[in-house]
């Protein structure tokens, strides 16, 4: 017999408005137990705000979001707020179940017996409260809290709320959202400040857990990995699709699809209803004035076609053959170094994804480089072309009390478009690179005209991600530095920018977590870890952790220092595309260089052609993997032929990564 699953809560028919924005109008949503929901939509549509009021945080204008009677819901803000004067271990205590009020209690009684031990009273109440912990198994409440805070890097159970930084609160707020079990979890941007492992944890922690998950994220692979069903926020209405994002990808092209052949059907009626009035005789006077009625009301219908979306088509400037050469940059914060003697070399082309633990000096070393800090000691050398766009985590020089539309045209007043217009932008009768007024690249980024002249302090924590973003790009720039471009800004923008990214022909740096948006943006990936940047692995990121594992597990087998790994003769496994330069690498190689020198071995001219040959090959092979990954996406329940592609895919991805290795190996032997 089948059990329906039960309803948690349901969102009826709400409205909800700020100002004179409209985010919902009779928007509707069911959340029944095992929904693991990501909702998605562009900034500013309203994703937040729906989370705060599942949760109970607002209340809608009209209609309502009732919590069936018992469901706990727990809610994950961006911004949590947190009591300050509270430890980390109190703060995750913080709650009314039954299980975490008995902790609470263990904690303090434990914590004032270390002040008065000789305390009869405490004493007593300590032996209470233990068998307690013992009747409700609260010693292994206790040890998976602390688990939790130290898979999120929170090592530090005593530490005072006030002296944590705005990631470590983020991370104590998620920690106290998962081991205070909900019936409902609701999660806002959970995956920002935390590195690409612990996101990878997470996933499995989730996947594990039970209850109903309703959250927002940007991370694409998340999505895949952890949800069930996804939730649109299109033009004030809730758009449900079964499965995960890849699936929904595909589901959303059929609606689209659905909706411009509505919206081109509504077109001929009305032109019959036109066509029918101006030949109709005057003397039917009343059935004139009903179907004029009538075609002025189809008119004022507007189908959702699915056409706002970001665009983003500017010319980038030219790039010589130089572009940025450091030689032993160090910075140290109260001596403690944060960048160590650090060499670096970006050349024309260079697309290079750095990852690493939260405050290891990622952000710092980006800063060092672009001039917005002085370094302690080092030398940095730009080349003379270069036209630098940064686009940091701060989004500075944004004034609350500007007008957007000003903002803008005090950057460029009139944008360059790019030469070559790529397919998602509409063709236009104009020159290519033709000036684009201020007023239309705000509207190609999602600002339309009656918005541009509010202030940007009205603007969403997303919205003024996108309008920094475009402050970024319009000074068309030849080198991008992105640092965590992937936090607050929503999935749409990002598919538009990796687009962007795509056909951007200057160098580009990225500093992110999100292991999808490094798969498409970058070709090398490196560690950066005690202040040094590791060497340089070929993307994807999947590819970049086995290599990593692979040489840190060599390197604890030698139980010695890890050597850069071009001076490793024959470690095709643990080998790079392209070294990163530090002094720790100059030291080794001027070490081996006498050795190197008598045993260096050179290409033959088979070997030559060979490595040449190889290029093409793992070009088209990558090319057949986009393409078989995309129809696997697009398939829908054919699962005969799903399964075929798969088969193929799996051959295809053995065959490149052989065809990797022997071209990792040539290339050394050539280096």
């Amino acid at each position: 017999m089948y059990n329906a699953p039960m309803n948690l809560l349901t969102v009826s028919n709400i409205s909800k408005q700020y100002s004179e924005r409209l985010l919902f109008d009779g928007a509707n949503l069911l959340i029944n137990d095992g929904d693991r929901i990501g909702l998605i939509g562009v900034n500013g549509s309203g994703k937040s705000t729906l989370l705060r009021l599942v949760s109970g945080l607002e209340t809608p204008d009209g209609g309502g979001v009732t919590v069936w009677g018992g469901v706990k819901v727990e809610f994950l803000a961006q911004e949590p707020e947190l009591d300050e004067g509270q430890t980390v271990l109190n703060t995750i205590f913080q709650s009314d179940s039954p299980q975490m009020v008995l902790l609470r209690q263990y904690e303090e009684v434990t914590a004032a017996l270390q002040q008065t031990p000789d305390d009869a009273l405490l004493q007593e109440q300590l032996v209470t409260v233990s068998a307690e912990m013992d009747r409700t198994e609260g010693w292994a409440a206790e040890a998976n809290a602390k688990a939790i805070l130290t898979r999120l890097q929170i090592a530090d159970f005593d530490a005072p709320i006030q002296t944590l930084s705005g990631g470590q609160r983020k991370r104590v707020a998620l920690a106290r959202a998962l081991i205070d079990r909900a019936d409902l979890l609701v999660l806002d941007e959970p995956t920002n400040h935390i590195d690409a492992e612990t996101v990878a944890w997470l996933e499995d922690y989730l996947a594990s857990t039970p209850g109903a998950i309703l959250m927002v994220t940007h991370d694409r692979y998340f999505l895949d990995r952890v949800v069930n069903q996804i939730v649109e926020l299109d033009r004030r209405q809730l758009f449900s699709y079964p499965g995960n994002y890849s699936k929904y990808l595909a589901d959303r092209d059929a609606r689209h699809d659905r909706m411009a052949a509505a919206e081109e059907k509504r077109r001929k009626h009305i032109a019959r209803e036109l066509e029918w009035m101006r030949r109709a005789p005057m003397a039917r006077g009343t059935k004139q004035k009903a179907r004029k009625q009538r075609a002025e009301e189809l008119m004022e219908i507007r189908y959702d076609s699915g056409d706002d979306q970001v665009m983003i088509a500017m010319a980038s400037s030219r790039l010589g053959s130089k572009v940025l050469t450091v030689k032993g940059l160090s910075k140290a914060y109260d001596q403690n170094p944060v960048v160590r003697e650090q060499d670096f070399h970006l050349e024309p082309g260079d697309r290079i994804g750095i990852i690493g633990p939260n405050g290891s000096g990622k952000s710092t070393f980006l800063n060092l480089l672009a001039g917005q800090i002085t370094p302690d000691d080092g030398h940095i050398d730009w080349g003379n072309t270069v036209r630098l766009g940064y686009y940091d985590q701060r989004s500075m020089n944004l004034d609350d009390n500007l007008r957007i539309i000003d903002f803008v045209e005090k950057e460029a007043a009139l944008i360059h478009s790019g030469e070559e217009r790529p397919h998602w932008l509409p063709q236009r009768n104009n020159a290519s690179g033709t000036p684009v007024e201020a007023a239309k690249m705000l509207e190609w980024f999602l600002f339309p005209r009656s918005m541009q002249y509010g202030r940007i302090g009205t603007l969403s924590g997303g919205e003024r991600r996108r309008l920094y973003l475009l402050r970024t790009l319009i000074h068309q720039p030849n080198v991008l530095f992105l640092d965590e471009p992937t936090n607050d800004l929503d999935v749409q923008t990002l598919a538009v920018l990796e687009e962007y990214l795509d056909h951007f022909q200057g160098s580009l740096v990225v500093v992110s977590h999100d292991r999808y948006f490094m798969d498409r943006t970058v070709d090398s990936i490196c560690y950066y870890e005690d202040g040094r940047l590791g060497p340089r692995y070929p993307s994807p990121y999947s590819t970049f952790k086995r290599l990593r594992d692979d040489a840190l597990r060599t390197q604890s087998i030698k139980n010695e220092p890890a050597k850069p790994l071009a001076a490793q003769p024959n470690s095709t496994k643990q080998g790079s595309i392209q070294q990163g330069t530090n002094s720790q690498d100059s030291a080794v190689s001027s070490d081996a260089q006498p050795n190197q020198q008598n045993r260096q071995k050179k290409l033959s001219w088979k070997e030559e052609r060979e490595f040449e040959a190889l290029e093409e090959t793992i070009e088209k092979l990558e090319a057949r993997k986009a393409e078989l990954m995309t129809e696997m996406a697009q398939i829908g329940n054919e699962y005969t032929r799903l399964q075929g592609l798969s088969n193929e895919l799996e051959n295809l991805e053995s065959e490149l990564e052989e065809k990797l290795e022997r071209w990792l190996e040539l290339g050394e032997l050539a280096a």
